[in-house]
C-alpha cells in the first residue's frame, strides 16, 4: 500500500517533525514520544472508541476516516491517533499546528488539496492541532472545503468544541471524546517502557518496584506523557546516583529536582500570572499591562488570560464597579472574534480598566460566609411561609402560609420579615464596602436591614432612592 507523506509546507518541518525534536542532530526525543505508538495495536486505553467493532478503530482501519475532532485532555492520545491514521490512510496526510502555522499558510494547503481532488482524484486529510487556537472568523477559512469534499479535517482540542468549534462546522464532524487513562494503562504503560530496550529505557537495565510504578500512573492523573516524563526523570536521577532501582523515594527525590530540570517555564508561568493578578488588585495599570504582555510574549493562551480577567472583576471587584464585569465579558466576546493580533486591544482594554476600577471582595467573603453556613448547618427546611404551593394539597399542608408580598409595602420591604432559616435568623453574609459604588450599596442595604428588623416600614422618604443612589429595586 503506497502511503503519501505531505509537509505543511514546502520547506519546513512537518508538525510532527517538529514536534519530535526540530532538528535532525537534536538530542534523543523525550521518552513519551519515543513511546507513541506504531500501530493501533499498541494503543494503551481509549477502548471505548478503538476497541474492536468500534466506530474510530474500525474506520482508522478500513481507510474511512470521516471529519472528525479529537476532544480530550492533554496527554490522552490526540497527536497519537492521528499519526497513526497518518500512516494508515492512503490519502495525502497534511499535518497543521494553529500554534505554529497561520492563515495564509492555511489557505495554500487548502488550495492544493483542491487541485489534487480536480486534477489527480486524490482526498487529502487535513489534520489541525489544538484546532480551538483558531477564533471563528478563521475557522471559516476552511469551512467550504470541508463542505466541498476537498478535506477531511481532523482536529484535537483540549477545549469543548462546542465553544471552541464554529457551530457550522462542528455539524460536519463527528466529535470523539478521549478520556483521562486508568490508572492500569498507565501502569502498562510504563512497564512497556521500562522494558521496551528500543524505544524505552530496557538496554539501561533499570529496575522498578510495582509499587513505584503505580505511584508514577496514580501521579500523572490521566496524562500518559506526564507519567513516561516522571519515569525518564526518575530513571536519570537513579542513574545519577549510581543506582538501578527505582522505589517511591526515588520518584520523591526525582521531583523535588524536576521543577528545577523541567518545569522551569510552568513555575515562570505561574508566578508571573501571580504578578499580573496582584498589580490588578493593587491598582497598578502599568505593571499589570506589563505582566500581562509578559505572558502574551512567553506564548500563554490569551483566552486564559482573558478567563484571569473574568474572574478578577467579580472576585477583586465586585459591586464595587458592576461595569467592571461587562467590560470584561465584552473583551471576551470582541477577542474571540478578532483573533490576534488586532486581540491584544480589547485585553489591553480590559486589563487597564480593572486595574484602575475601585476594588472590593466583598462577593468572595459573602460567598465564603454562606458556603460556610451551608456546611455547618446542612440542609435546613425552607420556613413554610416560602414554600411554593401549586396544589390545593400543598396549601392545605400550609405551604406559603404567613408569606408577605414585598411590593405591596412601602419601599418594598416587608417590615420584621425572616427569609432565613430560623436557625440562621440574623446571620449576615454580604457586607459592602465603602469603595465606589458599593458605597450607595451599603447605605442602601443598611437601611433595608434596619426596616427588616422593625415592625414598621420605611419612612416615605426612604421609598425610593435619588439618581445614581444605588440600583435598581429588586
Amino acid at each position: 500500500m503506497s502511503r503519501t507523506r505531505t509537509r505543511s509546507t514546502p520547506e519546513g518541518p512537518t508538525l510532527f517533525a517538529a514536534a519530535a525534536g526540530r532538528s535532525g542532530h537534536a538530542a534523543p526525543a523525550p521518552l513519551a514520544d519515543r513511546m507513541r505508538p506504531r500501530s493501533l495495536e499498541e494503543l494503551v486505553g481509549q477502548r471505548h472508541l478503538m476497541g474492536p467493532g468500534k466506530l474510530l478503530g474500525r474506520a482508522i482501519r478500513e481507510d474511512r476516516t470521516p471529519s472528525l475532532i479529537l476532544w480530550g485532555p492533554p496527554g490522552t492520545g490526540k497527536t497519537t491517533i492521528a499519526r497513526l491514521i497518518a500512516e494508515q490512510t492512503r490519502a495525502r496526510f497534511v499535518p497543521f499546528s494553529a500554534v505554529l502555522g497561520g492563515v495564509p499558510e492555511l489557505r495554500g494547503i487548502l488550495a492544493e488539496a483542491v487541485r489534487a481532488r480536480d486534477y489527480e482524484g486524490r482526498r487529502t486529510i487535513l489534520f489541525i492541532d489544538e484546532i480551538h487556537r483558531f477564533n471563528k472568523s478563521q475557522q471559516d477559512a476552511f469551512l467550504p472545503h470541508v463542505e466541498a469534499g476537498a478535506v477531511t479535517l481532523i482536529g484535537a482540542t483540549t477545549e469543548n468544541p462546542s465553544f471552541a468549534v464554529n457551530a457550522a462546522l462542528l455539524s460536519r464532524c463527528r466529535v470523539f471524546r478521549l478520556e483521562a487513562h486508568t490508572e492500569d494503562d498507565l501502569f502498562e504503560l510504563l512497564h512497556r517502557a521500562l522494558r521496551d530496550p528500543d524505544r524505552g529505557l530496557g538496554a539501561l537495565g533499570i529496575e522498578a518496584d510495582e509499587e513505584a510504578l503505580r505511584v508514577m500512573a496514580r501521579l500523572a492523573r490521566g496524562d500518559a506523557r506526564r507519567a513516561l516524563g516522571m519515569l525518564e526523570t526518575t530513571a536519570d536521577h537513579v542513574r545519577a546516583a549510581g543506582s538501578s532501582r527505582i522505589d517511591v523515594g526515588a520518584i520523591a527525590a526525582a521531583e523535588e529536582k524536576a521543577p528545577l530540570l523541567y518545569d522551569k517555564a510552568g513555575e515562570e508561568h505561574y508566578n508571573v500570572t501571580s504578578a499580573f493578578i496582584k498589580s490588578m488588585r493593587g491598582s497598578d495599570p502599568d505593571a499589570a499591562l506589563y505582566w500581562m504582555m509578559r505572558m502574551l510574549e512567553a506564548g500563554d493562551d490569551p483566552l486564559f488570560v482573558m478567563r484571569r480577567m473574568l474572574i478578577f472583576a467579580s472576585e477583586d471587584i465586585g459591586n464595587a464597579d458592576p461595569r467592571a464585569l461587562q467590560v470584561a465579558t465584552a473583551a471576551d466576546e470582541a477577542f474571540r472574534r478578532m483573533g490576534m493580533p488586532e486581540g491584544i486591544y480589547p485585553l489591553a482594554h480590559a486589563c487597564l480598566y480593572l486595574a484602575c476600577a475601585p476594588k472590593s471582595d466583598a462577593v468572595k467573603v459573602a460567598i465564603g460566609r454562606a458556603k460556610r453556613a451551608v456546611e455547618a448547618h446542612g440542609s435546613l427546611p425552607v420556613p413554610m411561609k416560602l414554600r411554593n404551593a401549586p396544589t390545593k394539597l400543598m396549601k392545605r399542608e400550609g405551604y406559603g402560609d404567613g408569606y408577605r408580598y414585598a411590593h405591596d409595602f412601602p419601599g418594598h420591604v416587608v417590615p420584621g420579615e425572616v427569609y432565613l432559616p430560623d436557625e440562621l435568623a440574623g446571620a449576615c453574609f454580604y457586607e459592602p464596602s465603602g469603595e465606589g459604588l458599593e458605597r450607595a450599596i451599603a447605605e442602601r442595604l443598611a437601611r433595608i436591614r434596619a426596616h427588616a428588623r422593625s415592625e414598621t416600614g420605611p419612612a416615605a422618604s426612604d421609598r425610593e432612592p435619588s439618581a445614581g443612589e444605588g440600583p435598581p429595586e429588586s
